[in-house]
């Protein structure tokens, strides 16, 4: 893409009203736009990120055998009154509304009661089971604390997967390929060295349910953390039985602070019963279907990368997840032989299916360089008269201190790998 097409306008200053440095620097960078406090509109560049990001967690998702579907937004309050959760203080964060019709409706906060009904049609019989589906789709939840920019929200996308079970054994055989999966997931977001997997409160569904937890100052969580054993403890179960759970002892671990870029539950019977959500085993008799659920919020991860990656410099984004690979920068005046060499490099590039955004523009080069430093892609090419004359390219990693100097050659083929 060429930089002068991209719908796109960077700062020079921090946005006075936010707090939270992934939202300062997303803003300045041009990759999010906010609406009021806890919604954000994501431009050309962050909806790019976050497209990578939901991509990364299809795959892995489909992977373990998942099955996309799409539910609706709205909710109906029936459904919730039977589980007790439309009017639940713990899940206070609802948006709500009377209809002209007359009754109540409500935009979802999350989905086990959609789910669970829907599955009512489709699971009857134990040679229906186990089952798992997920979507990408928009949250809504009236949040207080609305201040770390992308990563707590009032509207925000979530990856919602839930499986279907005859039994706990079943149920653990996926809930374990689920956490390879997230692992997975976050190591290709550029995460995985600062993320744990954190045990918590499984509330009134199991002993345990967990969080993955990503280090960092701006976290809102206290964590306890094993760096060798590469789990962690949430302070609200810090307790002699979880250590002896875990086989940990208290002087193992290390207070630190966190962000929650994910989490996953074993639901057990309480949507199924519930919900009447039963199936026929072997022997005719009728059973609850056990269920379990999978959370990851994409913005959540995309806000956590801009919070930990990023440098004074501006935005870091690992390959995978990055808007583009490659910043190409044209340093010579149009109509000139090194000109004309900067498009056909990035002709060529566009061709080998490298992203690529050519900046073209007739402006400094400061300005460039300070701009490609902000947006954060993996890699910077230069073009220059000076690069022309020696018949070179100049080549620098994000986050390297030194450029090297490449034939054209070599150039190719170190994008091309």
């Amino acid at each position: 893409m060429l930089r002068s097409q991209l719908f796109s306008k960077t700062r020079r200053e921090d946005p006075k009203d936010e707090q939270s440095k992934n939202a300062k620097l997303l803003i300045r960078a041009g990759f999010i736009h906010k609406e009021l406090a806890g919604v954000y509109s994501y431009l050309p560049l962050g909806l790019r990120v976050l497209k990578k990001i939901e991509d990364i967690i299809r795959e892995e998702i489909n992977n373990i055998g998942g099955v996309e579907l799409s539910m609706t937004a709205f909710q109906n309050p029936e459904l919730w009154k039977k589980t007790g959760r439309w009017d639940d203080e713990v899940l206070d964060v609802w948006f709500k509304t009377e209809l002209k019709a007359g009754g109540e409706i409500g935009l979802g906060t999350t989905h086990e009661e959609m789910v669970a009904n829907i599955m009512r049609d489709h699971i009857s019989s134990y040679k229906d089971l186990p089952m798992s589906v997920y979507q990408f789709q928009t949250k809504f939840r009236n949040e207080l604390r609305a201040k770390s920019g992308i990563m707590r929200g009032r509207e925000f996308l979530m990856k919602d997967l839930y499986s279907f079970h005859a039994d706990e054994e079943s149920l653990d055989d996926f809930y374990d390929k689920a956490k390879g999966a997230y692992e997975r997931i976050y190591e290709r977001c550029g995460l995985g060295d600062l993320t744990y997997i954190t045990f918590s409160s499984g509330g009134t569904f199991s002993k345990y349910s967990h969080e993955y937890q990503t280090l960092s100052e701006a976290g809102e969580d206290k964590i306890f953390v094993n760096v060798e054993k590469k789990i962690a403890i949430n302070e609200e179960v810090l307790n002699d039985e979880t250590l002896n759970d875990l086989g940990i002892k208290r002087e193992e671990l290390e207070e630190v602070k966190a962000i929650e870029v994910g989490n996953i539950f074993k639901l057990g019977t309480k949507f199924s019963l519930a919900l009447d959500l039963v199936y026929t085993d072997e022997n005719g008799e009728k059973k609850p279907v056990v269920m379990g659920c999978y959370g990851i919020g994409l913005g959540r991860v995309m806000g956590t990368v801009a919070e930990v990656l990023s440098d004074e410099k501006g935005l870091v984004w690992p390959k995978e997840i990055a808007p583009f690979k490659i910043s190409l920068i044209c340093l010579a005046k149009a109509g000139t032989e090194a000109y004309k060499q900067a498009e056909e490099v990035y002709q060529k590039l566009t061709e080998m299916g490298v992203e690529v955004l050519f900046d073209e523009r007739d402006i400094s080069a400061g300005e460039k360089m300070a701009e490609a430093d902000l947006f954060g892609f993996p890699y910077r090419a230069v073009i220059s008269e000076k690069t022309f004359s020696a018949g070179q390219i100049e080549l620098k990693g994000r986050q390297n201190t030194e450029a090297e100097m490449l034939s054209l050659a070599d150039f190719y083929e170190r994008m091309k790998n």
